[in-house]
């Protein structure tokens, strides 16, 4: 019997957008178990807290369940990423890449990574075609000047982020 293949999927998902949802489906096909690794990342200055981050990916998780015995687990996180991978016993860390600009910064912190552990694999999953410009930095720009975030992120994320930013601006009016 083979070891189970435990896979991290880190990052801030402020917003959770198609992309990231993307990602961690597919991921499902590369791991056995996909922890979805959510970051505090305050210095991030989030449009949401961890908890509310937390919230949108586990109701987006469980539509893209499937049979194939995946297991998919959201997990908030609020240390170096080496130390929580080491943690929760995984061997794979799962990037999605959208474009050769991600390349560069995403290559140096695997190496990084590898220099702090080699017995882990950093993969990387070109974003599909459809979701290569999604960006949450982006999403969040949209939403904060007024535009249609539908697009980029499933319905119920769209609508939390229009509350949220009529939330903000109530507070400056």
């Amino acid at each position: 019997m083979t070891a189970s293949r435990i896979g991290i999927y880190p990052g801030t998902f402020d917003p959770v957008t198609n992309g990231h949802i993307d990602i961690i489906a597919r991921g499902t096909r590369v791991v056995d178990r996909l922890i979805v690794a959510v970051a505090a990342n305050p210095g991030k200055g989030p449009m949401f807290t961890l908890q509310e981050r937390c919230e949108m990916l586990q109701q987006q998780v469980e539509r893209i369940r499937n049979g194939d015995g995946s297991r998919i687990e959201i997990r908030p996180f609020d240390k170096l990423l080496m130390h929580f991978v080491k943690d929760i016993g995984a061997t794979i860390i799962l990037r999605g890449l959208r474009a050769v600009s991600d390349f560069e910064y995403e290559f140096q912190m695997a190496g990084m990574n590898t220099r702090l552990d080699p017995g882990i694999e950093t993969v990387f999953l070109m974003a599909s075609e459809r979701q290569q410009f999604i960006a949450s930095r982006f999403v969040k720009e949209v939403a904060l000047l007024g535009g249609d975030v539908n697009p980029f992120v499933p319905a119920e994320v769209a609508e939390r982020m229009r509350r949220k930013v009529q939330a903000l601006d109530r507070r400056f009016a």
